[in-house]
């Protein structure tokens, strides 16, 4: 099993942030690591081993180590169990950072966001480019996994801009990067923002891979892959607790989705078609595609498939994008599922 802990708790709401976050003057741990519990209790997650543990939030580096320290305690890890957590550079150091360490802690994902401090003002950050870079090196003397979250695409960036992004990457020594162009949700202080032409989106997009010196493994994500996203994106089964978390489980040989709503798990049955179609949407993001024979028959218009050599390579096996199509996999999808 896959497991994500939902930390809902910020300093700041981020300009662009549409996730479930709350940003309270005082932050009551000892109720919420209670709630955790209690949904942990409900869903037995003592039947389960949990392969990867991920705490995303919000900012779970606020939470304090000993906090976490309970929620670990119910959980049956796997041996080699990989866990992350999402970092705010302004809300880890040195000596927390440890503490983290030593509760079992070997991946740590830093919202670093941008190398250029008035592009983390413009983003609503509250951590300067100091503060990421002195949390990535205290992060690499533990022998710490180390992912870095950037942002591109912000008004007015070109795709020179996002080469010079990716120069800073390289020189920093990252292992991992996620890059996600900038949205503009609803509900967001950006939400009436116009975004990039999509002629200029494809053109930074592709200066990141002839820059970048990771290999990419998904639409968004590059070098040393996160076994608990890939896992995920693959179709494994997962759980999610913390208000606003969601999960895929199977139960007698059935999927259901599952939501935690005002501290309550919700769940409802999927058919094998939209489980399927699910696992084709996340499954085509990555490098590894989606396995056919996993696939029902009347998920994929094949006939679309076969006829757009450039988009997609459809071996024996498995289906999977192109360099080509991957660049444009969200209008491909429509297209492409029946």
């Amino acid at each position: 099993m896959n497991l994500y802990v939902h930390v809902p708790f910020c300093i700041k709401k981020c300009n662009y942030c549409a996730f479930y976050s709350t940003c309270p003057d005082t932050i009551d741990w000892d109720s919420y690591v209670a709630e955790i519990i209690k949904q942990l209790d409900k869903i037995q997650i003592e039947n389960y081993e949990v392969a990867t543990l991920f705490f995303g939030g919000g900012t779970p580096s606020l939470m304090p180590p000993k906090y976490a320290e309970k929620i670990i305690k119910k959980l049956r890890l796997a041996p080699g169990a990989e866990w992350t957590i999402e970092a705010n550079p302004k809300t880890l150091w040195p000596l927390g950072l440890k503490d983290w360490k030593d509760l079992g802690l070997d991946r740590l994902s830093i919202g670093i966001q941008s190398f250029n401090d008035e592009d983390l003002r413009f983003l609503g950050r509250i951590h300067s480019v100091r503060d990421a870079l002195d949390l990535l090196s205290a992060a690499n003397d533990l022998g710490l996994r180390v992912n870095g979250d950037f942002i591109y695409g912000l008004p007015g960036q070109k795709a020179a801009d996002v080469v010079r992004l990716c120069e800073r990457i390289n020189e920093a020594g990252l292992k991992s990067a996620s890059l996600y162009e900038l949205t503009f949700e609803r509900g967001t202080k950006f939400q009436n923002m116009t975004p990039p032409p999509d002629a200029l989106s494809a053109e930074m997009y592709k200066a990141i891979g002839r820059t970048l010196k990771l290999p990419r493994y998904e639409v968004s994500n590059y070098g040393d892959p996160c076994r608990h996203n890939t896992n995920v994106w693959a179709g494994e089964e997962y759980i999610g607790v913390g208000e606003s978390a969601a999960g895929r489980i199977i139960k007698n040989g059935k999927w259901f989705e599952t939501k935690i709503v005002n501290g309550e798990i919700v769940t409802g049955e999927l058919s094998p078609r939209q489980r399927a179609i699910e696992i084709v949407m996340t499954g085509l993001r990555t490098k590894w595609g989606v396995s056919v024979a996993a696939l029902p028959a009347d998920v994929i218009d094949w006939d679309f498939v076969e006829k757009s050599p450039a988009y997609f390579t459809a071996g024996e096996s498995r289906l999977k994008m192109t360099d080509s199509g991957i660049v444009i996999l969200d209008a491909l999808l429509p297209k492409m599922i029946i």
